[in-house]
């Protein structure tokens, strides 16, 4: 089984980390842990006016963040999944695109994700990432939702 696990270290990726405590992994089944780096320009910047800010210094500082989610993730992951070739890799460009090229191009079996659990009004005005994914993945697609705290 290829299993593609896209985390942002938010606690609904830890949540998704988590579930994957209660997969039974055999010899040979792999898995892909990304963290997908979305670097678009902010509507507020006027690109037609002549100034672009310089992103190096963001895009270095986004990169360095992913990198360490990426080796956190793995270091967790270590005592779970113990039959299991894992992978990592830091990816550029819209999540929820990344994520599904991702998994046509690797052959994924499943995608784990963890939901943010926006409302309704967030939902429409910023979107989601593991709805998107649902719907555009050419495999199945494990939303996973923290814990409710009681």
């Amino acid at each position: 089984m290829k299993i593609l696990l896209a985390t942002d270290g938010s606690a609904q990726s830890e949540a998704a980390i988590d579930m994957l405590k209660n997969f039974s992994f055999k010899s040979g089944d792999e898995m892909k842990i990304v963290s997908v780096v979305d670097m678009a320009v902010p509507m507020a910047i006027d690109i037609y006016g002549g100034y672009l800010p310089d992103t190096t210094e963001m895009e270095k500082t986004a990169r360095e963040h992913a990198e360490k989610v990426l080796s956190e993730t793995c270091e967790r992951l270590e005592g779970i999944c113990k039959n299991l070739t894992v992978t990592s890799d830091v990816l550029f460009g819209s999540p929820e695109s990344r994520i599904v090229e991702t998994a046509e191009e690797w052959g994924s079996d499943l995608i784990v994700v963890g939901s943010h659990g926006y409302s309704r009004w967030e939902r429409l005005l910023l979107g989601s990432v593991s709805q998107s994914v649902v719907h555009h993945a050419p495999c199945s697609v494990m939303v996973v939702r923290p814990p409710s705290k009681k």
